[in-house]
């Protein structure tokens, strides 16, 4: 064991890039050979806001990742394992005397299995250097100075990082290093349904966005249909890290000019909400399972097993929440306001609680990003006591973000051949109406499983009352002195 050689690991987790990444420039910096390691942890694939199609994302980008360091004869090592029990076992071959990774905010599980790896570093003289991850930053206690923050980090200069060979430990020594593994299969299923991940494919996005795509940015980003085109689809890309926020920050002020400004302008605020949702959920990791407004959680609502199904199916007989349904659920994908109408109809319409909407949403959202995840879902149900209360009305949205009903009679096919009129609200058809078009409301498509107008009025009665409520009022007096940025007219 004494003649084991010294080396660095370098721990990927949502960074899967090369390029612009802190960890592998640091632990190029030591004299030490560098190991590139993912785990897949089996608490984290069993854990239930994951599912197979974040799995398959992350390993295109991995494969994509391997395939840029065939050239400098070295390669990701990925095992199927907890990340104690692998680093245990490389002890077995090396020494290690640092290990870098970036600092993720994740799950209460992901923090958890941090604070045992670092008493199992301390316990093997294991060094274990953590790099802030797009700014976001450990330890606030309030918000003064973060925008200035966040704006110089994104504003200075990105890593570059030159790979060598003599710096990376060699395909041939992997491969005896994988005889002590369970190493994970990378081959992942054909599909043409669902993002592929990689940071080649991310900058194919990126570049038809800034060249092209960005010029109807504004007018379609509400639009179900016209979203899929104009919005840059990187979520999932800087969710799993094959890009970083600075990357594309400096990239789209890059591409401003004249006529686009005004499109990369608002693109480029929504990169910093996005920041600014994972610093909240970094200060407070509650989120996750309580009310952020410590006020709502008095707040009980009857949980109907009926109601979530049909919601989840995209069988509710309201057709725009059953097309944004039934799309994201086949292809990870929506553009935000669909997104925010499925909660609102959930927690508002079918008056259930948030927390029962979060293991489904989070499944089929190929971006699945916790810091985003759990913020925005309160803020879509009104729990925060902070944001204006938003209950969305699905048949308004229809008619004003899909008017022809284009998205609606491509995920609601059972309605594409009724009159437009009607594949917005099927159930105002008298039954002369349906056997002139041969359709049956409750056979050929269901009917609504509640009266919208009695539930939007109770929904919006309870939770404007809560805003009075003394305990409602001093949480949120709370969260405005802790999250709420001074200067927040920058943000916009």
């Amino acid at each position: 064991m004494s003649n084991r050689e010294e080396i660095n690991v370098v721990w990927f987790k949502r960074d899967l890039r090369i390029q612009d990444n802190e960890a592998i420039f640091n632990a190029f910096a030591s004299k030490k050979r560098v190991l590139f390691l993912y785990v897949f942890e089996k608490s984290l694939q069993n854990d239930l806001h994951y599912s197979e199609r974040h799995w398959n994302f992350i390993k295109q980008s991995l494969t994509d990742l391997n395939e840029d360091l065939k050239a400098f004869n070295s390669e990701i090592i990925c095992v199927s394992s907890e990340v104690t029990t692998t680093f245990n076992q490389l002890l077995n071959t090396y020494k290690i005397n640092t290990v870098f990774s970036h600092q993720e905010t994740g799950l209460l599980l992901t923090y958890n299995r941090d604070k045992d790896f670092a008493r199992f570093c301390r316990n093997n003289s294991i060094n274990w250097i953590e790099n802030k991850n797009n700014a976001i930053l450990r330890g606030l206690l309030n918000r003064e100075d973060w925008f200035e923050h966040w704006e110089e980090y994104m504003n200075s200069n990105q890593i570059k990082i030159n790979l060598k060979t003599e710096k990376l430990v060699s395909s041939e020594e992997i491969n005896d290093l994988k005889k002590g593994f369970t190493i994970v299969d990378l081959e992942t299923p054909t599909s043409k349904i669902f993002q592929k991940g990689g940071t080649k494919t991310a900058w194919k996005y990126a570049n038809t966005f800034f060249e092209t795509r960005h010029k109807q940015y504004m007018y379609n980003i509400s639009k179900p249909a016209l979203a899929r085109e104009s919005c840059s689809r990187l979520s999932p890309y800087i969710s799993w890290g094959n890009v970083s926020i600075r990357q594309i920050f400096q990239q789209a002020n890059e591409a401003k000019n004249d006529n686009n400004k005004r499109h990369l302008d608002a693109f480029t605020s929504r990169l910093r909400w996005q920041a600014h949702f994972i610093q909240k959920f970094e200060m407070e990791h509650t989120m996750e399972k309580a009310s952020l407004n410590k006020g709502f959680q008095k707040l009980k609502k009857s949980i109907s097993e009926k109601y979530q199904e049909a919601w989840r199916d995209g069988q509710t007989g309201f057709p725009l929440v059953d097309a944004s349904m039934r799309c994201l659920n086949e292809t990870g994908y929506l553009n935000f306001r669909m997104r925010a109408l499925l909660v609102s109809f959930f927690t508002h319409i079918l008056w259930q609680p948030w927390q029962d909407a979060s293991t489904h949403l989070s499944q089929m959202f190929l971006d699945f990003e916790p810091g985003i995840h759990f913020p925005q879902l309160q803020m879509s149900s009104g729990d925060t006591g902070l944001d204006t209360l938003r209950i969305y009305n699905p048949i308004k949205n229809s008619k004003e973000h899909d008017e022809d009903a284009t998205f609606i009679k491509k995920w609601v096919p059972e309605l594409a051949n009724l009159p437009t009129a009607f594949i917005h609200e099927p159930y105002l058809m008298t039954s002369l109406d349906e056997q002139f078009n041969n359709f049956h409301l409750g056979t050929d498509y269901p009917k609504t499983i509640v009266d919208i107008k009695l539930t939007r009025k109770k929904a919006t009665e309870i939770l404007w009352k809560m805003k009075d409520d003394p305990d409602v009022v001093a949480e949120s007096s709370r969260i405005f002195k802790k999250h709420t940025i001074t200067t927040r007219d920058k943000m916009l």
